[in-house]
């Protein structure tokens, strides 16, 4: 299979790598020049390409020349202004819908369902109009109006290897949403879906939250995650009630049959 991924960051430089170590024909774009040479040696096809939003780069209609394209591009929403992804998406559907491109799947985020103070499911978002995240929900709806077969993945935060809970609140006091559930998912589970996927065109042109089954609050996988790897624990408030969500995972158990590696947040695997 001839799969193109723009976007070779924390998930897709080792979703490519992976897939290239299968027998797959895999090209993968960056946005830096010094990793060209990292892809190469991964016997992944390199490119060099931006979306700024507009497209540079030579060798998108090269890229587009597969059987699968997996688009990985962060919004970074903050950082670009809330009109920036959109603006990237746009541009990519001109270049995509004429394209060789067989089927495409778009890497979102849970951070589309506002915080319900209850479990969310996929038809909970649909429009702009229903999201925390507007300029989100709207890239969907352009990867939906798209000719090719289509897939949705809105994953949760992402952990694994060295993005370890506890790094980010070590030694933090006062945490105050320490009983919020987490949605998170680990990178393995990203790459297993997504192969799952690939083998699966039946089940495309849905949107599919990609999160692990289970969801331990903030507090458990905090200090479950400090001490294997020396970091402080943080200290917890428990004087506010904090709003939630807790994003279901069981349209893709049931479509899918995926079986997780890490369905427990608390039994992820880390590494320094």
């Amino acid at each position: 299979m001839k799969i193109s991924i723009l976007g070779c960051g924390w998930l897709g430089l080792p979703l490519a790598a992976q897939l290239a170590r299968e027998g797959h024909t895999v090209k993968g774009s960056t946005t830096s020049v010094e990793k060209l040479a990292v892809l190469r040696a991964l016997e992944i096809e390199p490119l060099w390409l931006q979306l700024t939003p507009e497209p540079k780069g030579i060798g998108w209609d090269y890229l587009m020349d597969c059987d699968v394209l997996v688009v990985n591009i962060p919004p970074r929403l903050e950082r670009a202004g809330p009109d920036f992804h959109t603006a990237q998406i746009r541009h990519l559907i001109e270049l995509v819908k004429d394209s060789p491109a067989q089927r495409v799947i778009y890497i979102s985020s849970t951070s589309v369902y506002p915080e319900l103070n209850r479990e969310v499911k996929e038809e909970d978002v649909v429009y702009p109009s229903q999201s925390a995240a507007p300029t989100l929900a709207e890239a969907e709806l352009l990867i939906q109006s798209l000719p090719q077969a289509w897939l949705i993945l809105r994953c949760g935060g992402l952990m694994g290897y060295e993005r370890i809970p506890a790094k980010y609140v070590s030694g933090k006091k006062n945490i105050t949403t320490g009983e919020v559930p987490v949605n998170y998912i680990h990178r393995d589970d990203v790459i297993g879906v997504i192969k799952a996927f690939l083998q699966n065109p039946s089940v495309w042109n849905e949107t599919y939250n990609v999160v692990a089954p289970m969801h331990p609050t903030r507090r458990e996988v905090y200090l479950a995650s400090c001490a294997p790897f020396g970091y402080q624990p943080p200290t917890f408030s428990t004087a506010e009630i904090n709003p939630f969500k807790i994003v279901s995972s069981q349209k893709l158990l049931d479509k899918l049959n995926y079986p997780f590696l890490y369905s427990n947040p608390l039994q992820f695997l880390y590494q320094l």
